[in-house]
């Protein structure tokens, strides 16, 4: 019965494991770096906007128009947008090394924005308090910025992650390997229906792991 419904998955089931592998692989190393550049920018936007911390008008024009510009950018053109500076950097556009300067591109902003709404879901009161009190901005930023709102940032980093996975999909399509890769060169080129039912429930599977892991998460940091 396995065999008639999915002749193709059982032909090239050797191909599963190393797609899955590589498709982890850059979630977490793409993801990590996004994380990292996301929340330094989501931090530099609230505390040069207007009344925040430190105030500075053209840094926070700037940065906003350069988030909201790489936010906009249809993921799909992004690809071959930035397909220089992959080369550049790690002298191919393809692979998983080609993979992580769009993955990164576009993720990063897409972090930042989430991080940055956390960020000002924080009671403006605490923040006058801690003012009040002679914290530096430094202090400021990583006691209270980066601490009062913990379950936020999960969530935000919870989507964050699962909109990572759609666009480490949609990187297969240009050779970089992935469960999106063999949805494209098998049940796309070569109609082999079945080898894309089972690469959309393992991506459903992998999305349901990282919407759970969120999920206990937020449940832990809430007070």
């Amino acid at each position: 019965m396995v065999t008639k419904l999915f002749p193709n998955v059982i032909e090239f089931a050797s191909d599963f494991p190393q797609a899955i592998i590589d498709t982890l692989l850059m979630l977490v190393i793409s993801g990590l770096i996004s994380v990292v550049i996301g929340i330094l920018l989501a931090v530099i936007v609230v505390v040069t906007r207007k009344d925040g911390l430190k105030e500075n008008q053209p840094v926070f024009w700037i940065l906003d128009k350069i988030i909201n510009l790489f936010r906009s950018i249809p993921f799909i053109i992004l690809i071959p947008t930035v397909a220089v500076l992959s080369r550049a950097l790690f002298g191919t556009t393809i692979g998983i090394e080609g993979a992580l300067v769009p993955l990164v591109i576009g993720t990063a902003p897409f972090v930042a924005r989430q991080m940055e709404s956390a960020i000002m879901e924080i009671d403006p009161g605490i923040i006058e308090a801690s003012i009040a009190m002679g914290l530096s901005t430094k202090e400021i930023i990583f006691d209270v910025y980066l601490r009062e709102n913990i379950p936020g940032m999960i969530r935000g980093l919870t989507i964050s992650f699962i909109a990572l996975v759609g666009q480490i999909a949609i990187v297969g399509s240009v050779g970089a390997g992935g469960l999106g890769d063999m949805a494209i060169r098998y049940g796309l080129q070569r109609s082999m229906g079945d080898i894309t039912f089972v690469v959309i429930i393992l991506i459903l599977i992998l999305i349901s792991i990282v919407q759970a892991i969120g999920d206990k998460l937020v449940e832990k940091t809430s007070h």
